[in-house]
């Protein structure tokens, strides 16, 4: 059996699992905590926030396994922006909508940008790999 590189590999997989996990748990708290305490129009801000994370989640699982798989930098660089991404982003909606600072939404899309970025790294980090001769891990 093979270890791991000394990338991010398993840390993006661990914290994309945990995530996804508490993206759940989230959810559950919105549906059924917040749904008789929020507005309409907060809890659909609640529920975007709620649904982005999970989607990084997953995103960083992903990054944890092409860390692992390629051990090409980029996937590393995926990993660190679905992280920040899933707390700029996320965060500052679930912030924003269980205190009403409205200025928390001006940190929302350097998260955005920080996904898109993320999903970018983690396709260069395939790209490049097709595109060097395959290592052999044993």
């Amino acid at each position: 059996m093979t270890s791991l590189p000394s990338s991010f590999g398993r840390t993006f997989f661990v914290t994309g699992a945990v995530s996804a996990a508490i993206g759940v748990a989230a959810g559950a708290f919105g549906a059924h905590g917040l749904k008789s305490i929020l507005s309409p129009d907060m809890l659909a801000v609640y529920e975007t926030a709620v649904r982005y994370h999970m989607y990084h989640a997953f995103g960083l699982i992903a990054a944890g396994w092409a860390a692992h798989s390629t051990q090409n930098s980029k996937a590393n660089i995926a990993g660190w922006c679905f992280v920040a991404g899933t707390v700029l982003f996320s965060g500052s909606l679930y912030i924003l909508t269980l205190t009403g600072l409205r200025w928390l939404g001006a940190i929302t899309p350097f998260g955005g940008v920080l996904f898109i970025t993320g999903w970018i790294a983690l396709a260069l980090s395939f790209l490049r790999n097709a595109e060097s001769p395959r290592r052999n891990n044993v």
